[in-house]
């Protein structure tokens, strides 16, 4: 079995006594033992991605609780089936081809704890980083502000050290919980995850992150913190294009410029494959502008490289995660 990291029914654990298959026109629906948790067969992921793109997990399971992401991962082994992880579908590019074996989503992992004596923010894999920083700056804690415009899950911003503003979630990571494929949890410290520029071990690997937390500075004015979180806000939606479906950056930048700066010094703003455009506002956004198919938006990061890379002798590497065949796209 192999786990990659990456809205439907949620399910917990309940006194169902076995595992009951229902078929439903083309598609089945499978209660586990013990739970109410249903693993539907060709689910579409267009739905659960930024991108509203991609095809359909061959399974398809929402836990709300550890309990049946233990039993989902159990079932996933007893059938020799890879796991998908998928948090908010942020930073994601789903192909059209869809996803073999297991998607499990964690973006109802829901729980968030704001310890008053020691400043520390736990949290589930999949509680909003937006709606943290709004809930952390109405209690006066400083440490989210620039978090405000992640559009993502806990999960994937501690997989992928998500960041802005020159702040970065290995600035304030205590600790992450991660669930190996046998079902065991392990704590995890920043130093153990390897954190670089918007990456870590644990991308690519097998472990799914559980739960994190957070170190951050409580008893400010909760009115001056709200300011600087709505400014992180409003700056990200007079420079980033909010109009149109994406994924958020496409690119890391390779020091010492900016993936935006040069992509639009290429001419390449506006540029446009199917549905999928360069974005206007700033470069390093591909935006869905209707109708894009994940191999529109694939083929548009390929043509990116190729030209930056002609003009600047530089290969840009993709931000964005891709899940899925994508070969012989373009």
């Amino acid at each position: 079995m192999k786990i990659s990291q990456a809205d439907g029914n949620v399910c917990t654990v309940s006194t169902t006594p076995k595992q009951k298959t229902v078929n439903s026109g083309e598609s089945k629906i499978i209660y586990l033992p013990g739970t109410d948790c249903i693993i539907k067969s060709q689910a579409s992921l267009s739905g659960y991605t930024s991108y509203r793109v991609g095809g359909a997990a061959e399974w398809y399971v929402a836990p709300r609780n550890l309990e049946t992401l233990q039993a989902s991962l159990e079932y996933a082994k007893a059938h020799d089936l890879d796991v998908t992880t998928l948090g908010a579908g942020s930073n994601l590019l789903v192909s059209d081809r869809g996803i073999p074996g297991l998607v499990i989503s964690t973006r109802h992992l829901r729980y968030s704890y704001f310890d008053h004596h020691t400043g520390q923010l736990t949290v589930a894999a999949g509680e909003s980083i937006p709606s943290l920083a709004w809930e952390a700056a109405q209690l006066g804690w400083e440490g989210l502000e620039w978090a405000v415009g992640i559009p993502g899950t806990v999960g994937g911003a501690v997989v992928m050290n998500a960041g802005a503003h020159n702040s970065c979630i290995a600035d304030m990571l205590v600790s992450a919980q991660v669930l190996a494929p046998d079902g065991t949890l392990k704590t995890l410290t920043p130093e153990e995850i390897g954190y670089s520029y918007r990456t870590s071990l644990l991308q690519g690997g097998d472990r799914i992150v559980t739960q994190a937390t957070f170190q951050l500075q409580p008893g400010a004015d909760p009115a001056k913190v709200l300011a600087t979180t709505k400014q992180h806000k409003q700056h990200r939606l007079t420079t980033q294009p909010y109009n149109f479906p994406s994924c958020g950056s496409v690119f890391r930048n390779p020091k010492p410029y900016a993936a935006g700066w040069l992509i639009e010094q290429t001419g390449l703003k506006g540029y446009q494959i199917g549905g999928a455009q360069v974005a206007q506002l700033h470069a390093n956004f591909i935006v869905n502008r209707g109708g894009a198919k994940a191999s529109d938006i694939f083929c548009l990061i390929r043509y990116i490289q190729h030209q930056v890379q002609e003009h600047w002798s530089i290969l840009l590497e993709p931000e964005v995660k891709m899940l899925g065949e994508f070969q012989a796209m373009c």
